[in-house]
């Protein structure tokens, strides 16, 4: 595909169930997208053609000048960042589309059932150089994080477990990737409230014991039973597309010269960041 000219202006509204409407309109003088013309969405690094690399929505006129196109919640897409675009009939180009008005309150607090075999959640957002994206997950199954509180030696912290039930020896593992002899376990407790609710401390000593000679990064696995297979505790089911900056969580010194701070990646994993610090905190 050629480069991408002529902006569209996309207005975008969530409904509870995940599906989303988009309003488009082209800002004066660029001409107005014809009614034939699609919204198209481009996985990043798949090629044009590989399945699941892109989707075509048909446009639809809602009023002069605005043409609407809406993404079911049923339709399938792969995890991943997908880029916005309108492809017109005839053209070898495509038009960009930046974010407009996103109301996207209704994607706060989902609560999907919990015996579901794969969570879903996609969120409309503006890429740092202003064009519209969405942001997919599809986890099967899932750990979605709730509230984090930091103590002075640990984190705990609650959440839900989507499409697998707790069991014997159900543990959270803290990872240090690329280091298979460092990995540490703790208990899970299963929670009150909603089905699926689970509880766990992690205490900041063990990880720091070292050594720490640079900025680590800590992935934290919920594994359900003895011998089951981990799953990546996240945070996907609201509104926020990347909380690596936005989420900030307090620093504590659980060893000297060893600073521990939770944290979320840009994808919304939750982990433990560890990294050295001055010998008297």
């Amino acid at each position: 595909m050629t480069p991408a000219i002529a902006t569209v202006r996309a207005d975008c509204v969530a409904d509870p169930a995940g599906t989303l409407t988009f309003e488009l309109t082209a800002p004066t003088p660029s001409p107005a997208p014809t009614p034939a013309s699609v919204l198209l969405l481009r996985r990043r690094g798949a090629a044009g053609g590989r399945p699941g690399g892109t989707v075509r929505i048909p446009l639809s006129g809602s009023g002069p000048g605005r043409l609407r196109a809406v993404l079911p919640a049923s339709t399938e897409l792969s995890e991943g960042r997908w880029d916005a675009y309108v492809e017109e009939p005839g053209s070898e180009t495509a038009r960009t589309v930046e974010p407009g008005l996103r109301d996207l309150r209704a994607l706060v607090d989902r609560s999907p059932d919990t015996g579901a075999a794969s969570v879903s959640a996609r969120v409309p957002y503006p890429t740092t150089d202003g064009r519209l994206a969405l942001r997919c997950w599809v986890r099967a199954p899932h750990a979605e994080a709730g509230a984090v509180v930091v103590g002075p030696a640990g984190m705990t912290v609650e959440g839900v477990l989507y499409g697998v039930t707790v069991g014997e020896g159900a543990a959270v593992e803290a990872r240090l990737p690329g280091d298979q002899d460092r990995a540490h376990r703790f208990p899970l407790t299963p929670a009150g409230g909603a089905p699926g609710a689970f509880a766990f401390t992690l205490p900041y000593g063990p990880p720091a014991g070292g050594p720490v000679d640079g900025a680590q990064l800590w992935q934290l696995w919920l594994v359900p039973a003895s011998g089951a297979p981990g799953v990546r505790i996240s945070r996907i089911l609201d509104d926020v597309w990347s909380r690596g900056k936005s989420f900030v969580y307090p620093t504590r010194a659980p060893v000297p010269g060893v600073l521990a701070t939770p944290c979320y990646t840009t994808d919304n994993d939750l982990c433990l960041r560890l990294e050295p610090g001055p010998a008297d905190r």
